[in-house]
C-alpha cells in the first residue's frame, strides 16, 4: 500500500505540488519570520548601539548618584586614560524657543557629530547647532542669542560657532565640548563618564586605577554597555516578534484548512483506485494509514522547500541590502529552528489529511465498478457537525456578549482591558470554528445573494455559479480561509481609522495648530499679535487666545466641583481653526457656543455635575457672569481647557483684554514652509522678554507617523492570512480543473469557446472571493467595533467605505487570478480528448 502511495505520488509530482503548496508557503513564512527576526535583532545590536565603539569604560549608572565633576577631574588624571568624555545634557530656555544642550568633544574617536561649517566650541557660552535647529530657529554662525538651563537661572549668552551632522536632527539640538557645558549651565554633576584607554595600557589595570580614584561609581566596559544598550533594543524587537508570532500561526491554521480541502479533492478523484484497493483486500484501516502516510511525505516535502526557500532569501537579501549602502546583517543558521518547522510541517499536514482519509477509507469496494474514477462531493454536513456548529456559535454569540457587558461605563475611571480582550478573543476563535463548521450550510445563502448579479449575465454566469454551489463543502473549505483574512484586514482598517480619528482629535486638542506663542504666565505685547497677523504670506489662521486659571462655577451662591482654585478657562475661537471639524462632542452641539453659552470638557462636566443644557454661573475676583453649558466635550478641551467661554463673556468678568496666547499655521506645505511660519513668528517675537514659540506640528508629525506605521505592519501581518487563502483557491481551483475534465469536454463540444470556458472558470474562482469577503466583512466590522471599544480609549467606530471596498475589489481580483492558469490551462484540452479521459 505504500510503495503503491508513493510510486502514484511521485508519477504525478505536480498534484503533490499543488496539494502541498500552502504548507510551503506556510513553512516559508515561518522559517523567513525565524530568519527576518535575527536579522533585525543582529543589525539592531550592530548599528543601534548610542556608545562609541572605541570606548573602553563607562563610570557612572542610572540607578546610583550621578559622578561628579571632581570625579569627572580625577579620572582624567589616571595614567593610561588616553580621553575621558562627560555625557551630561541639559534643556535651555532661549527667547525664541527650546534647546537640548549636549556635551560631545566635537573632534576625535569618542566624538558623535561632525562640523559641517564653522568651528567647533572651545569656551562656556560657544554653543553647535544641527541644520534643523538653524532652520526654526533662525539661528547661524555667529548669532549670539540668551537662554537658562541647568543650574543657571539668570539669561547668559549663547553664541553659534559652527552647524553640525547628527545621526538625529530633532529641531532642537545643540551641543558644546563637556567643560564649556558645565561652566556654563553650573553643574555638579554629569550622567556618565565615557573613558577610551591609551594604546599599550592595560584595560583592567586602568579599570583598577579608575575604581581607586572614583570609589563606590560602577564601571563597566564599553562592550558591556553597547550590549546594553543593544539588548535594550533588541527586546523591543522580540515583543514585536511575538505579535508577528499570533498572527503566523493564524496563518499556519489557515494553511492547515487549504490542505485538509486540497486532499479532499484529490482524494475524491482517486476514488475508483481506492475503491479497487479495498476490493483487493486493503482494510479501512490500511487504507488510513496509506493516505496518511501520503500525507506525511507531501508535508515533508513542502516543509523541505519552504525552509530551503525562506533560508536562501534571508542570506540573499542583507547581501543585496548591503551592496546599496545600508547597514543590514546577515542572520544566523538556525538549524533547531529550520528542523522544528519541517517537523511541524509534517505534523500540520499529517493532521489536516486525517479527516479526508478516514472518509476516503470508507469507500465501498463497489465504488469500483463506475465508469467514473471521481466521486460526487457530498454536499451536506452530518447532525453531530450541524450541533457542534451550532454550540460553537452560541458559544461565540455569549463570549461577545459578555464582552459587551464589560466595557468601560462613561464615568469608569479604574477600566481593565484585560478580561474583555480575552473574551473578545475567545468569542473571535470561536466564531471562526463554527465558520469552518457551518460554512457549507452559508454558501448557498451567500451565493444566492452575491451570485445573483452574475446569473444574469446569461449561461457563463450561471455556470460560474452553479459551479460553486455544487461542491458546497469544497467552497467552503476555502472561502472560510478567505473569510478570515478579510475579516482581520477589515478589522485592522476599521481599527485604524477609528484610532486615527481619535488621533486627530487628540491633536485637535493638544496641537490644533502648526505653532503656538506663550507668554509663560504672562501677557503677549500687543505688537506680538499686531506683527503676527500681519505676516500673511507665511502664517495662516493667526488666532489670538486668552487664559484664566481661577474661573469658579456657582450655582445659588454654592461653589461647584471640588478644585479648590479654579478651572482654566479660554476664549479661543474654535470657528478660526480648522483642526477643531475633527472634535466632536459627548452632550450638546458646539454650534450653540457664543456669548453667554460656555463648552466644558469631560472632566469638568464630572466634577461640577454638569450637563448639556445646565445654566450655571461663571466667578472670578473681579465678577460673575451667568451662562448656559452648549456642549460637553468627551475628553480634554483645546490647549488643556476646562472651560471654552465667549470672548464677551471674559469681558464681562473683567478679564484684562491683553492676549496670553497665539496660535498660528505655516501658509506653505511642507518643511519649507514650516520653517518660514518658524522665522516669521520668532520676528514677531523680536526681543520680547518671557515669549516663548513651541512647533506643535513636529508632535502631530510623530503621532500621524506612529499611527500610519501601526496600521501598514498590523496590514502586513493578517495579508500572510490572505496570502494563504489565495494560494488555497489557486490549488483548489487547478485540481478541479483535472476533476472537470470530462464536464469541459462536454461544455467545449456543444459550443461553449475557449474563451467562454476560461471565463467561466476564472469567474469560479473568483466567487470564493466574493463569498469569502462577504462573509468576512460582516464578521470584522462588528468585532472591529468590539476590539475598539474593549481598548476603553473613546474612539468612535469609523467604516472607511472606500478602503473597504477596495479590499473587497483587491481579493476578489486576488482570487479571481489564481484560477487564470488553471482555466487557460483546461481551455487548451480539445474536446474529443476530454471526453475520452478517465482523470
Amino acid at each position: 500500500m505504500l510503495r503503491t502511495q508513493t510510486t502514484a505520488a511521485a508519477r504525478r509530482p505536480g498534484r503533490l505540488i499543488l496539494t502541498g503548496l500552502a504548507i510551503l508557503v506556510a513553512s516559508f513564512v515561518v522559517f523567513g519570520t525565524v530568519l527576518v527576526q535575527q536579522i533585525t535583532e543582529r543589525t539592531v545590536r550592530d548599528n543601534l548601539s548610542g556608545t562609541p565603539s572605541v570606548t573602553d569604560l563607562v563610570i557612572g549608572n542610572v540607578d546610583v548618584p550621578p559622578p561628579t565633576v571632581i570625579d569627572v577631574r580625577q579620572i582624567r588624571a589616571v595614567p593610561g586614560v588616553a580621553e575621558a568624555v562627560a555625557r551630561v545634557s541639559t534643556g535651555v530656555s532661549i527667547g525664541e524657543g527650546y534647546l537640548n544642550l549636549q556635551s560631545d568633544p566635537g573632534t576625535g574617536p569618542l566624538s558623535t557629530v561632525r562640523v559641517i561649517e564653522g568651528s567647533y566650541p572651545d569656551q562656556p557660552g560657544e554653543i553647535a547647532i544641527t541644520p534643523r535647529t538653524a532652520e526654526r530657529l533662525g539661528l547661524s554662525v555667529g548669532t549670539t542669542t540668551s537662554g537658562t538651563g541647568g543650574e543657571l537661572t539668570t539669561p547668559a549668552p549663547l553664541t553659534v560657532t559652527s552647524v553640525v551632522e547628527t545621526s538625529a536632527d530633532a529641531g532642537y539640538d545643540a551641543y558644546a565640548p563637556d567643560s564649556a557645558v558645565i561652566a556654563w549651565a553650573r553643574l555638579t554633576t554629569v550622567e556618565r563618564v565615557d573613558v577610551r584607554v591609551a594604546p599599550g595600557a592595560s584595560t583592567d589595570a586602568v579599570r583598577q586605577r579608575v575604581t581607586a580614584a572614583v570609589a563606590g561609581q560602577p564601571i563597566r566596559s564599553g562592550a558591556e554597555v553597547r550590549e546594553a544598550e543593544a539588548q535594550a533594543a533588541a527586546q523591543q524587537v522580540g515583543r514585536l516578534f511575538i505579535l508577528v508570532g499570533m498572527f503566523v500561526s493564524i496563518a499556519v491554521v489557515a494553511a492547515a484548512l487549504v490542505v485538509t480541502s486540497t486532499f479532499r479533492i484529490v482524494f475524491a478523484q482517486r476514488m475508483r483506485q481506492l475503491a479497487l484497493l479495498r476490493a483487493v483486500g486493503a482494510s479501512r484501516a490500511t487504507l488510513v494509514a496509506a493516505l496518511t502516510a501520503e500525507g506525511a511525505l507531501t508535508g515533508l516535502v513542502a516543509g523541505v522547500v519552504g525552509v530551503a526557500s525562506a533560508l536562501t532569501l534571508g542570506y540573499a537579501l542583507p547581501a543585496i541590502l548591503r551592496t546599496a549602502g545600508h547597514a543590514v546583517s546577515s542572520p544566523g543558521l538556525p538549524l533547531v529552528e529550520a528542523v522544528t518547522v519541517v517537523i511541524g510541517a509534517v505534523v500540520i499536514t499529517v493532521l489536516a489529511v486525517l479527516a479526508p482519509a478516514l472518509s476516503a477509507a470508507r469507500v465501498s469496494p463497489l465504488e469500483a465498478l463506475r465508469a467514473a474514477s471521481v466521486t460526487a462531493g457530498r454536499r451536506g454536513i452530518g447532525l453531530l457537525r450541524l450541533i457542534f456548529g451550532l454550540l460553537l456559535a452560541v458559544g461565540a454569540i455569549l463570549a461577545a456578549v459578555g464582552t459587551i457587558n464589560q466595557l468601560p461605563k462613561p464615568e469608569q475611571s479604574d477600566y481593565d482591558p484585560s478580561i474583555p480582550l480575552l473574551l473578545l478573543v475567545g468569542s473571535g476563535a470561536l466564531a471562526f470554528f463554527a465558520l469552518v463548521a457551518l460554512g457549507p450550510l452559508l454558501v448557498r445563502p451567500v451565493l444566492a445573494v452575491v451570485g445573483w448579479p452574475l446569473r444574469q449575465l446569461g449561461p457563463v454566469g450561471r455556470m460560474s455559479v452553479g459551479g460553486i454551489g455544487g461542491t458546497p463543502r469544497r467552497a467552503a473549505a476555502v472561502s472560510v480561509v478567505v473569510a478570515l483574512g478579510v475579516t482581520l484586514i477589515s478589522g485592522v482598517v476599521i481599527g485604524g481609522a477609528s484610532l486615527q480619528i481619535l488621533a486627530d482629535r487628540e491633536m485637535a486638542l493638544s496641537a490644533p495648530t502648526d505653532f503656538e506663542v506663550t507668554s509663560n504666565g504672562g501677557t503677549l505685547p500687543p505688537a506680538v499679535v499686531t506683527r503676527a497677523e500681519a505676516a500673511h504670506g507665511a502664517l495662516a489662521n493667526v488666532v489670538p487666545y486668552r487664559m484664566v486659571g481661577d474661573v469658579t462655577l456657582l450655582r445659588g451662591g454654592d461653589k461647584l466641583g471640588d478644585v479648590e482654585s479654579g478651572y482654566p478657562t479660554s476664549d479661543l475661537d474654535l470657528g478660526a481653526l480648522p483642526s477643531t471639524g475633527a472634535l466632536d462632542v459627548a452632550q450638546g452641539t458646539l454650534a450653540d457656543r457664543g456669548p453667554g453659552r460656555i463648552v466644558l470638557n469631560s472632566w469638568v462636566a464630572r466634577d461640577a455635575g454638569l450637563r448639556a443644557g445646565d445654566t450655571v454661573t461663571l466667578a472670578v475676583a473681579t465678577g460673575s457672569v451667568d451662562v448656559r453649558v452648549a456642549a460637553v466635550l468627551p475628553g480634554d478641551g483645546p490647549l488643556h481647557a476646562g472651560i471654552l467661554a465667549d470672548p464677551a463673556d471674559l469681558d464681562r468678568l473683567g478679564v484684562p483684554a491683553a492676549y496670553t496666547g497665539l496660535l498660528a499655521d505655516a501658509a506653505g506645505a511642507g518643511e519649507d514652509g514650516r520653517t518660514a511660519g518658524v522665522r516669521a513668528l520668532r520676528q514677531a517675537i523680536g526681543g520680547s522678554d518671557g515669549v516663548g514659540l513651541a512647533v506643535l506640528a513636529d508632535e502631530r508629525d510623530r503621532n500621524d507617523a506612529l499611527v500610519r506605521t501601526l496600521v501598514w505592519i498590523a496590514v502586513g501581518l493578517v495579508s500572510l492570512t490572505v496570502l494563504i487563502a489565495v494560494v488555497g483557491v489557486g490549488s483548489t481551483t487547478a485540481l478541479s480543473v483535472v476533476e472537470r475534465v470530462r464536464e469541459s469536454g462536454l461544455l467545449r463540444a456543444i459550443g461553449l469557446s475557449r474563451p467562454g470556458l476560461r471565463t467561466m472558470l476564472t469567474v469560479e474562482s473568483g466567487l470564493y472571493g466574493v463569498i469569502g469577503a462577504t462573509i468576512g466583512l460582516v464578521l470584522g466590522i462588528p468585532y472591529a467595533w468590539l476590539a475598539v471599544q474593549t481598548l476603553g480609549i473613546e474612539a468612535p467606530l469609523t467604516a472607511p467605505v472606500l478602503p473597504l471596498a477596495g479590499l473587497f475589489v483587491v481579493l476578489v481580483g486576488l482570487t479571481a487570478l489564481a484560477g487564470v492558469l488553471p482555466a487557460r490551462r483546461a481551455s487548451r484540452v480539445s474536446p474529443v480528448e476530454a471526453l475520452g479521459a478517465d482523470n
